[in-house]
């Protein structure tokens, strides 16, 4: 097992650490399991590898103030976060910290692994310049004005309820626009198109 291939899985509810760490060995990776971030940190050496799981919500150190202390210990793993559907704007703001992607729960267990895959895959890429930052100024080009409304509000990490609101229009108006950016932008889930769309900002 390379370690490169290890993931940390930062949780303090002792049943998820436990059922994420069976899921996680059973698809072959490496596991270790920290109760805290603040006990993750107690131990981490600099020349970390592989990747962290972590959630949003934890007492003492949460998952934004964790990223934050990774990134000033100079910590380069990519890190997941898990958040609840209501924590969506929390979760916007890891991206914005540094998280290479989010996972709203209840999640299936494929896309957890899937999005592990690709981190680990895609972790040296993180400080270059992003390929697809033309084609994605090219998808952006293509919605109108009220898409691109309803996308900053998604970015934002605003509710559907609350862009209606801001936008004077219904919320079922809000979720057409936002299947229609979605398709347009080509973004497989919310934590992928606000990836992207903070790719764009990120370029100088």
């Amino acid at each position: 097992m390379a370690g490169s291939d290890l993931v940390h899985v930062v949780d303090d509810d002792m049943d998820v650490r436990k059922s994420l760490g069976f899921l996680l060995a059973t698809a072959d990776f490496a596991v270790r399991l920290h109760e805290s971030a603040t006990a993750f940190l107690s131990t981490a050496k600099v020349d970390l590898d592989g990747c962290i799981v972590t959630d949003v919500r934890m007492p003492g150190i949460d998952g934004i103030e964790f990223l934050r202390q990774l990134r000033m210990r100079s910590h380069k793993l990519p890190v997941i976060v898990m958040t609840g559907h209501a924590d969506v704007a929390l979760a916007v703001q890891a991206m914005k910290e540094g998280a290479s992607d989010f996972i709203e729960k209840p999640f299936d267990d494929q896309v957890l692994i899937d999005a592990i895959r690709s981190a680990l895959a895609n972790r040296n890429q993180a400080n270059a310049t992003h390929p697809q930052s033309v084609e994605i100024h090219g998808r952006l080009a293509s919605l109108s004005e009220r898409e691109r409304q309803v996308l900053d509000g998604l970015v934002s990490g605003l509710p559907n309820k609350t862009i209606a609101y801001d936008l004077g229009i219904s919320p079922r108006t809000v979720e057409i626009h936002r299947a229609n950016v979605m398709s347009k932008m080509a973004a497989g889930s919310l934590s992928h198109l606000v990836r992207m769309a903070l790719i764009v900002e990120s370029k100088p």
